[in-house]
């Protein structure tokens, strides 16, 4: 597991994302590296390798002045599934989180991911509704 420190980072972050979740995530590339310079300390970013391939990536956000830290992003793809790197990813997240003195962890998962946070000892306790704002007027 290697920390996005620069853009050839992020770019392998971003093809994880692509192939993890399809579509295109390169805005959240920009955020990312956008972050990496501009608000050093604010969070990690992280992908992990076999050999010299992308498989999983994913982010930790710190939220200064609060107890709370978000895991954002985390994903595998498909072909490396099942195999613990997603929770691996997960784990690795939590301890960065709790050494920079954060006690909570908020996650937005999807349906394919709450299973494993459940075992991983994450309890829900909200759920959210995510909407899509279209600009276009009909």
């Amino acid at each position: 597991m290697v920390q996005v420190r620069d853009a050839a980072g992020v770019d392998a972050l971003v093809q994880v994302h692509d192939q993890a979740f399809g579509g295109d995530h390169s805005a959240v590339g920009r955020s990312v590296l956008a972050d990496i310079s501009d608000r050093p300390g604010a969070g990690a970013a992280f992908v992990v390798y076999a050999g010299a391939t992308p498989i999983s990536a994913g982010r930790v956000s710190l939220h200064d002045g609060t107890d709370f830290a978000s895991l954002w992003g985390g994903g595998t793809i498909p072909a490396w599934r099942g195999r613990g790197v997603f929770r691996s990813l997960v784990s690795h997240r939590a301890v960065r989180a709790a050494a920079a003195g954060f006690r909570y962890l908020q996650v937005d998962a999807s349906a394919d991911s709450r299973p494993i946070l459940q075992r991983l000892g994450f309890v829900e306790v909200a759920t959210t509704t995510p909407y899509i704002m279209r600009t276009d007027a009909q």
